[in-house]
């Protein structure tokens, strides 16, 4: 179907009513995928949002890991997501079984069973073997409350989980995973950034490199750096986090400029700013074509949805 993007907008406004279906968007996704959503932000208040609506069927655009997220909170509801081939290097870099290996070798080396934490940035075969699910926003909180004598083992994120340790002075057993996006932002132009810049305060998730962190003024998740744009009477600032959030960033504060930091120079190649091409996936085409045809339907084992749903249980009775 060849339309511009107000009609592929107005069509998948229209059937959405008509079907009975709720958008979600990730912040991370295109800015016509957004104008689309009903509710926009981050994977877990997505999933969260999504137990609140009495909608038949709901639309997940995001990446697969969210979907599943979604279905194991609502498993009654009929969940779709515009692309099953959006998937994550961080939930990638993390596979299930590899994870139970690494839960087994550590648990021989002391007498006390260690509790395992996971960021939501997994797949629900590893929420499955977790104890606790966190946010980039509620980690420290969680991990604040864990026994002071407890051994944890934390992933996949190991720069979300070396932060921290480093503001709660655990020494958690970190996995080796990280994000591509937020892994590759370039110290060297963030510094020139902020020479060019003085004075001009530096946002950054939590998935950045330590080195980037130690440059920040601001470290937190990715709604907790919209927010504060938003609350601060500065009026520029330099983001360091998936380049998807500046629309809302511009949308919610359209008299100020946010400055991307760009990411690393990979064999000659760079860009401007960083972008999560999983997320790109997501398309009006494809949102459209999801809505018509039901389809691709999200669909997670029950087994492994039961064992899934207690860890995210447990954080929401920590947060």
């Amino acid at each position: 179907m060849d339309l511009n993007k107000k009609e592929y907008i107005d069509k998948i406004k229209k059937l959405a009513k008509e079907k009975n279906a709720v958008i979600f968007a990730h912040y991370y996704t295109r800015p016509e995928i957004q104008e689309c959503a009903d509710f926009i932000g981050d994977s877990l208040a997505l999933a969260q949002q999504a137990t609140r609506v009495s909608a038949d069927i709901l639309v997940m655009c995001g990446v697969h890991f969210m979907g599943e997220t979604m279905k194991i909170l609502c498993p009654e509801k009929k969940v779709l997501i515009p692309d099953m081939n959006a998937g994550c290097s961080l939930a990638d870099s993390c596979k299930a079984e590899d994870l139970k290996q690494f839960i087994i070798k550590n648990s021989q080396l002391t007498d006390k069973k260690p509790i395992v934490v996971s960021y939501v940035n997994t797949s629900a075969d590893v929420k499955a073997l977790t104890d606790i699910v966190v946010t980039s926003s509620n980690a420290k909180k969680i991990v604040d409350q864990l026994p002071k004598d407890a051994k944890i083992i934390f992933g996949p994120d190991y720069n979300l989980g070396s932060y921290i340790n480093s503001v709660t002075g655990r020494e958690m057993i970190l996995w080796n995973g990280a994000c591509h996006v937020h892994s590759r932002f370039s110290l060297e132009a963030l510094l020139k950034l902020k020479a060019e810049n003085p004075g001009v305060e530096v946002l950054a998730h939590p998935e950045c490199k330590a080195p980037i962190l130690a440059q920040s003024d601001v470290i937190g998740s990715t709604k907790a750096l919209l927010e504060h744009t938003i609350q601060s009477p500065a009026k520029r600032f330099i983001i360091a986090t998936e380049s998807g959030i500046l629309y809302e960033m511009q949308k919610a504060c359209p008299d100020k400029e946010f400055i991307p930091v760009p990411p690393e120079v990979t064999e000659g190649v760079g860009c401007s700013c960083n972008e999560c091409e999983y997320m790109r996936m997501n398309t009006l085409d494809k949102l459209y074509a999801c809505l018509r045809d039901e389809q691709p339907e999200m669909h997670v084992a029950k087994e492994t949805a039961e064992k899934a749903v207690s860890s995210i249980q447990r954080m929401l009775q920590m947060s």
